[in-house]
């Protein structure tokens, strides 16, 4: 197992907690407002959470699939760009969630 899987598995733990918050903060006010601007930055959440909880899935429970990305079958190379993918997406949502509860 190397070590871009592990920061992967963490990229993806984190995204998903904050997408639950700003998903939650969207709603609330979409619900008190209903504006479709709010309307349209939760169902981003949704759609983003939906992602990244898949992907966490993958990564942790799925027999067939974690196995695979545990084992040396995947490159470092691959590792690295979806590390990558992974914390960017990461560093966009703690920038959303510092603008949202500012």
């Amino acid at each position: 197992m190397s070590l871009w899987f592990d920061v992967a598995r963490v990229a993806v733990g984190v995204n998903v907690v904050l997408l639950l918050a700003l998903v939650w903060v969207w709603g609330r006010n979409y619900a008190q407002f209903r504006s479709k601007h709010a309307l349209g930055l939760a169902m981003f959440g949704v759609f983003l959470l939906g992602e990244n909880a898949f992907a966490l899935y993958i990564y942790l429970v799925d027999p067939m699939l974690s196995a695979w990305f545990a084992s040396e079958a995947v490159s470092p190379t691959a590792w690295r760009a979806m590390m990558a993918l992974h914390v960017l997406q990461t560093a966009g949502l703690i920038f959303l969630v510092w603008i949202t509860w500012d």
